[in-house]
């Protein structure tokens, strides 16, 4: 895997924190030639002066035709990792249309839009590229107040599915990560409460959350030739969350 990266460009959504930001770093360090694209432009002009040769963009992911003329611009792509998101955590009875429509906008809808414009350059090139979309466990068991958040990440890995389907025939390979908790900035601040906290931990057989490296090496691993025969994959990274 060290040296299949050397070379290749990846394109990473949501890359200027959090797993996004550890998996742009590990592909550099690799010697990948990656390109990120994010709403934080601050972010990213942070990561572009600790990184000067990662190639940076500014798009609104729920603005579907800014995101097509963007993405477009950046070329031809080996790789491609859908990894922005959002969560709004509402309860059922409180879930708002306006929550709805920005978590499908943002976890769903752009992981079409920006998958088709990539794949279908993959295609004219004859890439047999891959790409990994970042989904949760929470598209696999009910979560309290994730009403929103559980059906979205029940789309990704049901879009990711047809992808593998039919961007197969063109040696184009598509798969999932869904990830427990992971010890992000965020994550440890949404999950600082000891009681919510202690409540998760004792659903997960290693009981502890995830660290961002652990699903950064399942999505490096998905990206490489060590993953040639896996596609239409959700891998997930839990802990033994899923297993119980």
């Amino acid at each position: 895997m060290d040296k299949y990266f050397k070379g290749k460009r990846i394109l990473v959504t949501g890359g200027c924190q959090g797993i996004g930001e550890g998996l742009v770093i590990e592909l550099w360090k690799h010697g990948a030639n990656v390109v990120t694209i994010s709403n934080q432009p601050e972010n990213l002009k942070k990561l572009k002066q600790q990184y000067p040769s990662i190639e940076v963009a500014a798009v609104d992911l729920r603005n579907w035709e800014q995101t097509r003329e963007i993405v477009d611009s950046l070329g031809v792509f080996d790789g491609l990792v859908n990894n922005a998101g959002v969560a709004i955590i509402e309860p059922f009875m409180e879930a708002t249309p306006s929550s709805f429509d920005e978590t499908i906008s943002v976890n769903v809808k752009a992981i079409l839009n920006v998958s088709q414009i990539v794949a279908k350059k993959m295609i004219e090139n004859k890439i047999k590229g891959a790409i990994v979309n970042v989904s949760s466990q929470a598209s696999k068991a009910a979560l309290k107040d994730h009403v929103v958040y559980c059906a979205s990440k029940g789309a990704v890995d049901s879009m990711t599915q047809v992808m593998a389907l039919e961007l197969g025939p063109h040696g184009i390979r598509v798969n999932t990560v869904n990830p427990t908790v992971i010890m992000t900035a965020m994550g440890r601040k949404v999950w600082s409460e000891q009681s919510k906290r202690e409540e998760m931990i004792s659903k997960i057989p290693l009981r502890r959350f995830g660290e961002v490296h652990e699903v950064v090496n399942a999505i490096m691993f998905l990206l490489s030739d060590g993953a040639s025969m896996i596609s239409g994959v959700k891998l997930p990274i839990d802990g033994g969350f899923l297993a119980t």
